[in-house]
């Protein structure tokens, strides 16, 4: 599964279990954000044990993104079954910030700042 844009590229390796995203999330509207959900829905509905979401290499999330992010979290929360690794970068400065308050939403989350 992958979706690319000029703007953005968000991919999912069933075999690493990996969903990794590159570029800028500034969609406008949440309506844009619509076939990212989908990809992440079906990723936490092929039920795998664990999920790594590689962020990398996300260098901008706006606040809808953020919200996009947070949902799928609580959505792999609630399944109880799917463990979730976020890796970040500490030279993106917004993802030290909002990546930990994931972990208030998911406190086993597993959270790597590189």
């Amino acid at each position: 599964m992958e979706i690319q844009t000029k703007d953005y590229s968000i991919e999912y390796d069933r075999a690493t279990q990996t969903v990794t995203c590159c570029g800028s999330f500034r969609l406008s509207q949440m309506e844009e954000y619509a076939p990212i959900v989908e990809l992440l829905n079906a990723v936490t509905d092929s039920s795998p044990n664990t999920i790594t979401l590689d962020l990398r290499k996300l260098e901008f999330l706006n606040s809808s993104g953020i919200n996009i992010v947070s949902k799928f979290v609580i959505k792999v929360r609630q399944q109880k079954n799917i463990q979730i690794a976020v890796k970040g970068s500490k030279l993106i400065p917004w993802q030290g910030k909002s990546l930990k308050n994931l972990q208030r939403l998911m406190p086993s989350l597993h959270l790597e700042l590189e």
